[in-house]
């Protein structure tokens, strides 16, 4: 086995110089991860005052988190909207707008006490009105809302009470409603969502510590500090907490040529790079004034069609998951371990806080190509083309797959490889017929049941009547404690059917000057508490 290993090393490495055009082992980098307490202890004496130039790598189709469920929207959008909950570093749901809250007994019922005094852009104080009229919206009109709340509506208590009735409990209702992610249930003036309509909202009113400013289609995003805030008094930690805008304005910068951007930001005309390609890292890091760091950016699986083909029989995806080296895989892709961590829980490294087991470990790093090939020898497979489908468009998943491909070979696979650009792979991964194995990053989730791999209607078509059972008792508990504890049935699921491979967690990375402090990440960028030094 170690001979193998050694093989596919080397095998590794030639990918990444020929394709990648640059080898992770002749190079080191200074990349970090820093959490949201070392930078606040950072922060305490910081300086306020000027402009903070950020590029980011699209420009989002709205600021709208209702109707789009894009990183760039609500990576943006946070910044001047804020939610009733939220969570800390440790995915633990905590207070924003919501004071408090209480759940009754049977977990149908949520009241929220929402904090006086606090006022929205336009001068408006927060109301319970407000509120109801814009989670109501939420729930009809948001991805998230339909999938989890249909049935269930806020009504308004008194001014500053409103109640949240669900047909049946829910576990996760409180960490759907504090997810920083894709459709974040902002809250928003009542009069600023009545008059929304299937586009969105017309005006970009919140009560976070930025305001919207101006946007230039395909040039930036304006915001500026808003002077009326009310910051929480809690200590800030992940996105709870304290929030204050210490530069006046803040740029979203919207550059496509990352050459540009990495100039830019050497030379002091940009201030962070948000997504700097892993490429550009030493260039920015020799210019000495310029520091990285990682963040989590979605996780890279083996999507296995059970509709059709060999991975309809389970024996061949464990075959596979036993197979393969996951690690050259990750290798391939992203270069360094600095870039991606090797994790078999469903979910990522950094939610682990809130969801952890240790079930299906051992199987996960299992590099077994004896017990596999035994494994594909009790299928029926007979040689027949094992097509697996990719994007050329990311090098990262391009780079992958090819390795994926070869360890497939090995275990006697005719495994061949068709590439595509993004789109194009987003309408041949509809077509059962087209392939076996669909290779892609999917985005993190709060809710290990909200994974669209899982889902009948998605590529790969997940339908086990056991699954369905986990959901439904997983969901259907009254406390997201009472879920937290069903974790362990969910990933002993998982290890046993087999829906995909997760391959491992993919981090990205920020850069920013030297000068600007405190810089973090949580479900996105993080740029209030973020000073600039003259």
């Amino acid at each position: 086995m170690k001979s193998k290993r050694g093989i596919l090393f080397l095998f590794v490495m030639l990918i990444t110089i020929f394709l990648v055009a640059c080898s992770s082992n002749e190079k080191e980098t200074q990349v970090k991860s820093k959490s949201s307490q070392e930078g606040n202890e950072e922060n305490q004496a910081a300086e306020t005052g000027g402009q903070l130039n950020v590029v980011y790598p699209q420009q989002p189709p709205t600021l709208d988190t209702y109707i789009n469920t894009s990183r760039p929207t609500t990576d943006i959008a946070k910044h001047i909207f804020e939610t009733l909950v939220t969570t800390d570093s440790d995915y633990q749901v905590q207070p924003m707008l919501a004071d408090s809250w209480e759940q009754s007994d049977d977990g149908k019922i949520i009241t929220f006490t929402l904090r006086e005094g606090v006022k929205f852009h336009n001068g408006k104080e927060l109301k319970a009105e407000d509120v109801v009229a814009s989670m109501n919206d939420w729930i009809e009109m948001s991805g998230l809302g339909k999938e989890y709340f249909t049935g269930a509506s806020f009504s308004e208590i008194d001014e500053y009470t409103v109640e949240l009735v669900m047909p049946e409990p829910l576990s996760t209702a409180l960490l759907i409603l504090a997810y920083g992610g894709g459709n974040l249930p902002a809250i928003m003036p009542k009069e600023i969502r009545e008059s929304a309509d299937t586009e969105g909202v017309k005006e970009f009113i919140g009560t976070g510590p930025f305001k919207f400013e101006e946007w230039r289609q395909d040039q930036h995003l304006h915001f500026t500090k808003f002077d009326d805030y009310s910051p929480r008094s809690e200590e800030a930690d992940g996105l709870a907490g304290k929030k204050e805008a210490l530069v006046d304005d803040l740029y979203f910068l919207f550059i496509a040529d990352s050459m540009t951007a990495t100039a830019g930001l050497t030379t002091g005309e940009y201030d962070v790079f948000y997504g700097i390609p892993t490429e550009n890292v030493e260039v920015v890091e020799k210019a000495g004034n310029v520091e990285t760091a990682v963040y989590p950016s979605g996780i890279l699986n083996v999507v296995f069609n059970k509709r059709q083909g060999l991975f309809t029989d389970q024996k061949a995806r464990e075959a596979a998951l036993i197979g393969i080296d996951k690690e050259a895989i990750m290798t391939a892709s992203y270069s360094s371990p600095e870039f991606y961590d090797l994790n078999h829980n469903v979910m990522p490294t950094y939610q682990q806080g809130m969801w952890f087991s240790e079930s299906g470990k051992e199987l996960y790093e299992s590099f077994d190509t004896e017990r596999a090939k035994q494994l594909l020898g009790e299928t029926n497979y007979n040689g027949e083309e094992i097509i697996i489908i990719a994007s050329r468009d990311s090098d990262s998943s391009y780079n992958g797959a090819v390795v994926l491909q070869h360890e497939l070979k090995e275990l006697g696979l005719n495994a061949t490889l068709q590439v595509y650009d993004w789109a194009t792979l987003n309408e041949v991964r509809e077509d059962e017929n087209s392939y076996d194995i669909l290779f892609l990053t999917n985005t993190d989730k709060p809710d290990p049941t909200a994974h669209v791999f899982l889902r009948k209607d998605w590529p790969g078509w997940t339908d086990d009547s056991k699954y369905d059972e986990i959901v439904d008792e997983f969901r259907g508990v009254p406390s997201l404690e009472e879920a937290r504890a069903l974790y362990e049935d969910f990933q002993t699921w998982f290890y046993e059917y087999i829906p995909i491979i997760k391959v491992g967690d993919v981090n990205s990375i920020y850069a920013n000057r030297t000068a600007i402090k405190n810089v973090q990440y949580a479900d996105g960028i993080i740029l209030w508490n973020v000073s600039k030094e003259d």
